[in-house]
C-alpha cells in the first residue's frame, strides 16, 4: 500500500519516465530525474527551448550530436519496410526502393535521432513525446516521399503509410528509451552492443506503461490522500 500511495505523488508524464526495473547502481548515460541530477539547462529545459536551441546552433545540435545508432537501426528496419512494400511489384522495384530509403534514411536519421535526444530531456514529457511524435515525422516523411516520388517508388502510397506508422511507434520508444540512457550518444553513454541488450526489458515496460498509468489513477481515485 505504501509503494501505491508514492506512485500517487508523481505527476502523468513520470508514467513515461519511471524506471522500467529495480534501482541499480547509477548510469552515466541514465536521464531519468529522479536517479541523479542533470545539469541545470538540462533541467529547465523545454518543447520551445529544444527548438530555439536547434536553430541557434544547429551546427552543434544536429552536426556534432548526429546519432549514429539512430542512424543505423533506422535506415535497416526503414530499407526492409520498403523493400517488402514494393516486392509485389517485381523485384527490381523492390530493390530500387531499398535502396533509395536506405541511402535517405542513413543519411536524414542521424539528425532524427539527435533531435528525439534532445526532447527526451524536455519537461514535461507528454508535450515533449507530442512534440516529436508530430513536427519531426512531419518534416521527416516529407522528405521522405519526395525522395520516392522523384525516383519513382512503385507503392509509393503503401511505403509511406507504412513507414509513418513505424514512425509514431518507434519515436515514442525511442523517447522511452533515450530517458534511460539507451540508444543515446551522448554524455559516456554504453555501445550499441549494450544497448541492444536491453531493448526487450525496455520494450516490456514501454508496453506496460499506459497499463501502469491506468491502474495508478484507478488507484488514486478509490484511495485519495
Amino acid at each position: 500500500m505504501a509503494q501505491w500511495h508514492q506512485m500517487a505523488a508523481y505527476e502523468i508524464e513520470d508514467a513515461l519516465t519511471a524506471p522500467a526495473s529495480p534501482p541499480e547502481a547509477p548510469n552515466p548515460c541514465s536521464l531519468s530525474p529522479r536517479n541523479e541530477r542533470l545539469p541545470d539547462s538540462m533541467e529547465s529545459s523545454t518543447v520551445g527551448s529544444v527548438f530555439i536551441g536547434i536553430l541557434r546552433d544547429p551546427v552543434h545540435k544536429l552536426i556534432r550530436r548526429w546519432n549514429w545508432k539512430a542512424a543505423l537501426l533506422s535506415s535497416l528496419l526503414r530499407a526492409t519496410i520498403f523493400f517488402f512494400t514494393n516486392l509485389i511489384a517485381g523485384w527490381h522495384a523492390a530493390l530500387g526502393a531499398m535502396l533509395a530509403e536506405l541511402v535517405f534514411r542513413s543519411i536524414t536519421s542521424g539528425f532524427y535521432g539527435a533531435i528525439t535526444e534532445s526532447f527526451s530531456l524536455a519537461r514535461p514529457a507528454w508535450a515533449a513525446t507530442a512534440a516529436a511524435m508530430v513536427a519531426l515525422p512531419l518534416l521527416a516523411h516529407s522528405l521522405e516521399f519526395l525522395v520516392h516520388w522523384l525516383r519513382g517508388t512503385s507503392k509509393l502510397g503503401l511505403s509511406i503509410g507504412t513507414s509513418v506508422i513505424f514512425t509514431g511507434i518507434s519515436t515514442a520508444f525511442n523517447l522511452y528509451v533515450m530517458r534511460r540512457g539507451i540508444l543515446t550518444t551522448t554524455g559516456g553513454c554504453k555501445s550499441l552492443r549494450h544497448d541492444l541488450s536491453q531493448i526487450p526489458r525496455l520494450l516490456l515496460g514501454f508496453v506496460l506503461a499506459g497499463p501502469r498509468e491506468i491502474v495508478r489513477r484507478i488507484h488514486r481515485a478509490a484511495f485519495p490522500d
